[in-house]
């Protein structure tokens, strides 16, 4: 009987050694998507498909993690459904991410120039004062 317990010992063990390399590697890749040009993908810099790929990984961290080191893979029917309603707004907050980086008014070149933005006013005389090259 000794014997049984000690192997399911060690099969649990291999699991969370397992599991705790994945959640090491997520880690890495996660910092590596966000800050090495080479692992961009998507336009150049951080963009919505960084943004996306790196809610992918923690997602699968997050799941990993309550599945795993929660114990939540041995429950009843009743935490799958509270599972499948955070992997619902997960999703939404992944749209909403991808939705707000997808937004031309965000970006900069969307006017031709960013220059109009902070340009003086013409007829305002602080703006006389300030820069008289204007006049």
């Amino acid at each position: 009987m000794k014997t049984d317990h000690a192997e399911d010992v060690r099969k649990s063990l291999r699991v969370y050694l397992l599991v705790g390399l994945i959640l090491f590697t997520g880690t890495i890749a996660t910092a590596l998507v966000a800050t090495v040009p080479a692992f961009d993908i998507g336009r150049h810099g951080f963009d919505q498909w960084d943004a996306g790929l790196g809610l992918c990984i923690a997602l699968t961290k997050a799941s990993l993690v309550a599945a795993v080191f929660m114990h939540l893979n041995h429950e009843r029917k009743m935490i799958y459904w509270v599972m499948t309603l955070a992997t619902m707004h997960a999703t939404g907050l992944f749209i909403g991410t991808a939705m707000h980086f997808a937004d031309f008014t965000n970006d900069r070149y969307f006017y031709g120039s960013a220059a109009h933005i902070n340009a003086p006013v013409p007829d305002h005389p602080q703006s006389a004062k300030e820069y008289p090259h204007t006049k």
